[in-house]
């Protein structure tokens, strides 16, 4: 789908979706629990349906009604598990499946880029752990169990894989202990795994980040409540408030863990005119964001740290510059780097999704401060955390037609 936006001040109120990170965990939480769990504010998205079909395979069944969705945990029944193009998804069960399935060949599918992003630090410990694994192309075949022990693990290239590790290890009858090797980055998401684990009356005990200790035989217990808003969502329309729209938002937590939070306190920095420098380690998902509004700024804005960008459903450091350049802004590049000179406004033209959500709700903020209409290739793929956004987009005045 391409759309042809008109630039515009948008105005008014949205209600942000339910955080994604949010909703993996509490699914996972609520699938291994000893009883039904109901899960409100549920936003259904490709993402969210590739984890409730992963949980499928683990035994849980998932019935949505209305905003509202049912989690029944039940026995493993194996087989496939298609992922979509979710890292989450992936990550999270990989732990999970090789602690229930009994030894049992488990097969992984992906999408897009979804089986080129980094799966190194579980396949050390497969090797390790004398679990079988085996990639071709998009499909990751393995066999084995997990058993309780200690586990050195990297925490430099995802925070992911520590909560993948958390959940499955919780499950066992065994203690065990998780050992980060070197720096955990993204701090921010486990602590969201661990509020979701204790929310499910399972204790883990964290040393500072460093050290995780899992005590066996715990039990989930049944979780319900309602998923807060997604502040990686928000990021976008605060954005938009930010270049010069008139934008309220609500369903958000002000005492949210989540670490995207930031963008706060990011956009009230970007206010100071003046060159700015940004570490984007602990906030990766928000950097298109967070460009898109540097763009409209005074100031050259220097995002740092950014290397994992490159490994995200596009590689984000040269997708987010590529936006802003075929917009008419400036945008430098390197290797764990992107520099935006910050310009007010930008001329507008035709710029390409890159397959990539963010870079899609990036350029609907970028349109704000266009001069002249934005031509957006490949714009369905909101879809996959955010099915919504271009009907929310349009209820605040932003005017974008199908071409």
């Amino acid at each position: 789908m391409n759309l042809l936006i008109t630039p515009a001040k948008l105005q008014g109120t949205v209600k942000i979706p339910a955080s994604k990170s949010a909703a993996h965990r509490l699914l996972l939480c609520a699938a291994f629990a000893n009883g039904e769990s109901r899960l409100s504010g549920f936003s259904p998205s490709a993402d969210m349906t590739a984890t409730r079909n992963g949980l499928k395979a683990l035994g849980a069944e998932t019935e949505l009604s209305g905003d509202t969705v049912l989690v029944r945990p039940g026995v493993p029944t194996g087989g496939e598990i298609d992922c979509g193009e979710s890292g989450s998804t992936l990550r999270f069960l990989i732990p999970p499946a090789l602690a229930l399935s009994g030894g049992k060949e488990i097969a992984f599918v992906g999408h897009g880029r979804l089986m080129e992003r980094p799966l190194s630090p579980y396949f050390s410990l497969f090797e390790e752990k004398g679990v079988r694994w085996q990639q071709e192309g998009d499909r990751l075949v393995i066999q084995g169990k997990l058993l309780p022990g200690k586990y050195a693990l990297s925490g430099k290239i995802s925070s992911q894989f520590v909560t993948g590790l958390l959940l499955g290890l919780a499950l066992l009858e065994g203690d065990s202990e998780i050992c980060i090797t070197d720096r955990l980055e993204s701090k921010g998401y486990v602590d969201l795994t661990l509020c979701a684990m204790k929310r499910a009356g399972v204790s883990v005990e964290n040393q500072d980040h460093r050290r995780f200790f899992i005590p066996g035989g715990q039990k989930f217990r049944p979780v319900s409540g309602e998923i807060e808003g997604d502040w990686s969502q928000a990021a976008f329309f605060l954005g938009m408030d930010f270049l010069g729209s008139q934008v309220s938002l609500s369903g958000l937590r002000e005492d949210s863990l989540q670490g995207d939070k930031a963008v706060l306190g990011i956009l009230q920095k970007m206010e100071t005119p003046g060159d700015l420098e940004i570490d984007a380690s602990e906030i990766p998902d928000l950097i298109p964001a967070l460009a898109a509004a540097a763009a409209g700024r005074k100031g050259n804005t220097r995002f740092c740290n950014a290397a994992r960008l490159r490994l995200k459903e596009s590689d984000r450091i040269s997708s987010t510059a590529n936006l802003i350049r075929s917009l008419g802004g400036e945008a430098k590049e390197g290797p764990d780097f992107l520099e935006i000179a910050g310009m007010g406004r930008l001329s507008g033209g035709t710029a390409d999704c890159a397959n990539d959500h963010r870079i899609a709700m990036a350029a609907a903020e970028l349109s704000v401060i266009c001069q002249n209409p934005v031509t957006l290739l490949g714009a369905e793929c909101v879809k996959k955390s955010y099915p919504g956004f271009w009907e929310d987009f349009a209820r605040l005045g932003g005017k974008a037609e199908e071409r």
